[in-house]
């Protein structure tokens, strides 16, 4: 329970990427509406920051992703859980809530446990996916769990752990947005009206290079569509333009940042890499194709590793294909211009869309922000 005194309440958030960035701002704002008084600290990035969050640290210093970057950024890494243990143990939080970033908030955990700290994490690891012995850990370690996916509960229950399920916060980001118009695309493209093809070929140097050049395969057997790249932030505009090489196509494919909702909002398809934008293609109600490819070593070791049946949040959700998935030798250019046309059609509209709001079903209403409040309020 709530201390009785007249202390505002104290939290410590740590979120380590923008996505996290995002969703914590959200419930920032959301627990400032039910308490004003509540005093918060913690690692993220703007958005926490303008939410009211005093951000000690931001998630763009501790982007280090993969083995090697991992190994050359070491004593970083180290220096930085030494910052973190030092800076809560100075303001003495009542809890600390962890956001995803699993390989940092996972290790916390533990060292808060250990000193008496409530850990409440949101926004569960992808342990189902892979290494599902963490679970025991999180267990161990974590006083209480809020999870995004509704398949989350069940898989922690197989494993005796009670989680509660909020929501996924995607719902209250999409519902009610209002597009701002794409500035990048060329008059000539406005004037004739043309349908719009988003393609969205990740965030990583590594999957847009092997991705993309498949996707703009497409471009000469769709004449009347014009096609965009959602730009992924961590990547500057000259990368875009060496994989796609061509300056010709590069002037007709426009590379637009910062726009990827208003994208989304007004494509008439799209074309996704794996990830977190297959659900927001989804919830934005866009036929999609999910493509993925990776070095072929990576794939054949994380096909023996991962435990999923597909590899898009929106089939792993609902459980069955309701979205095409061409991945790795599947990905040529004629099976994308045949499933392309396929959710292009106007026949097939109707049966997309019913998925799509079935999915939305599954993920629950939209509130999940304020529902995770509520639960943080009665004590975690």
């Amino acid at each position: 329970m709530p201390p009785t005194d007249k202390r505002p309440m104290k939290y410590y958030i740590i979120a380590g990427e923008a996505s996290g960035d995002l969703h914590a701002s959200n419930f920032v704002k959301a627990l400032k509406r039910k308490n004003p008084n509540v005093e918060l600290r913690g690692w993220g990035g703007d958005l926490m920051a303008e939410a009211g969050v005093d951000v000690v640290k931001h998630y763009k210093d501790l982007a280090f992703m993969g083995f090697i970057e991992v190994a050359k950024n070491i004593r970083t890494i180290l220096g930085n859980f030494k910052i973190c243990k030092e800076d809560i143990l100075q303001y003495q939080p009542d809890a600390v809530i962890l956001v995803d970033y699993p390989g940092f908030n996972l290790r916390m955990a533990k060292w808060l446990k250990i000193n008496q700290i409530k850990v409440l994490y949101y926004i569960s690891p992808q342990i189902w996916a892979w290494h599902q012995s963490r679970v025991k850990e999180i267990k161990k370690n974590v006083d209480r769990m809020f999870v995004i996916l509704p398949f989350e509960q069940e898989f922690y229950a197989k494993h005796g752990m009670k989680v509660d399920f909020v929501g996924h916060p995607l719902l209250d980001v999409v519902e009610g947005y209002e597009p701002k118009p794409i500035a990048a695309i060329s008059q000539e493209a406005s004037a004739k009206k043309r349908k719009l093809i988003a393609l969205l070929p990740g965030s990583r140097k590594q999957e847009i290079s092997l991705v993309l050049p498949e996707m703009l395969a497409v471009i000469p057997s769709f004449p009347d569509y014009q096609f965009v790249i959602a730009g992924a932030p961590s990547q500057k505009p000259d990368f875009y333009q060496k994989v796609i090489g061509d300056d010709t196509l590069a002037q007709k494919v426009p590379v637009i940042f910062g726009q990827t909702y208003d994208i989304l909002a007004q494509a008439d398809a799209a074309l996704v890499t794996s990830g977190t934008a297959t659900l927001e293609a989804a919830l934005f109600e866009v036929p999609q194709v999910v493509c993925y490819k990776g070095n072929p070593v990576s794939y054949a070791i994380a096909k023996r590793v991962v435990k999923v049946d597909y590899i898009s949040l929106v089939n792993l959700i609902a459980k069955e294909e309701i979205v095409k998935e061409l991945i790795q030798k599947e990905l040529t250019t004629a099976h994308l211009i045949a499933e392309l046309s396929n959710i292009l059609s106007e026949k097939n509209l109707p049966v997309i869309r019913d998925n799509y709001r079935r999915l939305k079903v599954l993920l629950g209403e939209a509130g999940a922000s304020e529902r995770l409040v509520e639960l943080v309020l009665e004590g975690g």
